[in-house]
């Protein structure tokens, strides 16, 4: 059975389709399934924001065919590691949490690697640059997540 790692922030549109896109593209489908969500449910079966598809589609990945969905505390039994991309996504995503053993699935992404802030910016009131900031925040810490699930697996 697969590994199930889950990628949230807040609408499902910008960073966690990035974040699902990447970590996908670095691990082997057949060991690893990938998806995402957001702790709010503003674009409930929405595409991701189209900068998010075009700097994924720079980088050679495609996420256009995603579609958008809430967090569910469901989510918490489902998925092996929950993965958020800030402090908000993190009280948001624990507040679902019914014990201890679920509340530990929950980490913040940048965490896993070594920069000034452990939160991802959210790019969505900024210009293409932030896109590009946030895939490259998001690419560094799915490529150490990726080492470690495949060495798990």
């Amino acid at each position: 059975m697969a590994l199930k790692v889950l990628m949230v922030c807040l609408g499902n549109i910008c960073r966690s389709p990035l974040a699902e896109g990447i970590l996908q593209s670095k691990v082997d489908p057949t060991l690893v399934f990938v998806d995402s969500a957001g702790t709010g449910g503003y674009h409930v079966g929405e595409r991701p924001d189209e900068r998010s598809i075009e700097v994924a589609a720079k980088y050679g990945l495609s996420i256009g065919h995603q579609k958008c969905r809430k967090l569910t505390s469901s989510d918490l039994d489902t998925f092996d590691l929950i993965y958020v991309m800030d402090q908000s996504n993190y009280r948001n995503t624990i507040a679902l949490a019914k014990n201890q053993r679920q509340r530990a699935k929950v980490r913040l992404l940048l965490n896993e690697i070594s920069v000034e802030t452990n939160e991802v910016p959210d790019p969505y009131y900024g210009g293409q640059d932030g896109f590009e900031q946030v895939y490259r925040l998001i690419d560094a810490a799915c490529e150490t997540i990726a080492k470690r699930l495949q060495n798990k697996a």
